[in-house]
Formats: C-alpha cells, sequence, structure tokens
C-alpha cells in the first residue's frame, strides 16, 4: 500500500478540513491525519474491479429494466387509485438465487429496489437466497420467475 493512495482526495480532505475550521499549524497537522487515515480506510475498502464478460448485454438489461420499471409505476398507480383486485395480497417472497457475483448481486438489488412496489429486504449468502417484499402479488411463482429468468439469468451472463 502507498503512503497517500487516494492523494486527490487527501488533498480535497485536508483543504475542506482547513477552510472549515481555520488555519493554525494543530488544523494543519490534524487535518493532515485524518486525511491520510481516510485515504488509507478507502483504499482498504476499495473493492475488486467487476469482471464484465458480455458488454453487448447491458443494454438489453437497461431496456427491460426500464421497462419494468414504466409498467411498475403504472401497476402501483392503478393499485393506489383502484385498490386492490381479489386474491391479491403484499407478501415476502424467498427466492433462490444461482448468481453469486457481487457486483451482479448489487446490481440485481439495485434493479429490486428502484422498481416501485418491490423492495430488496435480505440476502442470505450461505443459502443463496434473496428475501424480497412484494406489494401487491397474485401468484407467488410469477414474481420468483421474474427475478431468476428476467433478471438474474441476464446478469449471469454478463458477470460469471
Amino acid at each position: 500500500m502507498s503512503v497517500l493512495p487516494y492523494p486527490l482526495l487527501a488533498l480535497s480532505l485536508l483543504l475542506m478540513w482547513l477552510i472549515l475550521n481555520s488555519f493554525s499549524v494543530g488544523h494543519l497537522l490534524l487535518g493532515s491525519a485524518i486525511a491520510i487515515f481516510a485515504s488509507w480506510s478507502m483504499a482498504a475498502l476499495r473493492p475488486n474491479k467487476p469482471r464484465i464478460r458480455r458488454w453487448d448485454l447491458l443494454a438489453r438489461l437497461l431496456a427491460i429494466v426500464l421497462y419494468d420499471i414504466i409498467l411498475s409505476n403504472i401497476a402501483v398507480v392503478a393499485l393506489i387509485l383502484t385498490g386492490r383486485r381479489p386474491g391479491h395480497h403484499s407478501a415476502f417472497l424467498a427466492v433462490p438465487l444461482d448468481l453469486k457475483d457481487p457486483t451482479g448481486l448489487a446490481l440485481l438489488s439495485v434493479i429490486v429496489t428502484s422498481t416501485p412496489g418491490t423492495a430488496w429486504i435480505e440476502y442470505n449468502s450461505s443459502e443463496g437466497t434473496l428475501l424480497m417484499h412484494i406489494l401487491d402479488v397474485e401468484d407467488e411463482t410469477e414474481w420468483i420467475d421474474i427475478v431468476k429468468n428476467r433478471y438474474e439469468r441476464l446478469l449471469r451472463e454478463i458477470f460469471e
């Protein structure tokens, strides 16, 4: 590890410290120490670079996600305006995942959470299951199929 793995971050933090606390030798030393430790902390937190195998599928995934977000917005508005239909309910679903890549899982969490009416609750890495909440469910297997075949399959092709 170099002395300053992120020199611009350290310099920016030091300058911000001095702007907020006025200049003195004591603040210069304290701000420098904080900036150096923050730079080291950032280096320790730095994740591995994602390995993307299929760049061409990213555009397809983005189009599918945007389409699903639009449809989900319409469905949530309809639910709010007309009420819940008979046979529909909210539910927590455990979805078994084959996806193991950390970047793919992070992207799946963004997809699930950014889609109105769904929320990523928890990922159990030892069991490989995603716990998610669905606002309006009629058929739970349909939601599992959406996550597995619409998102996870593409993410596995992209990242694994």
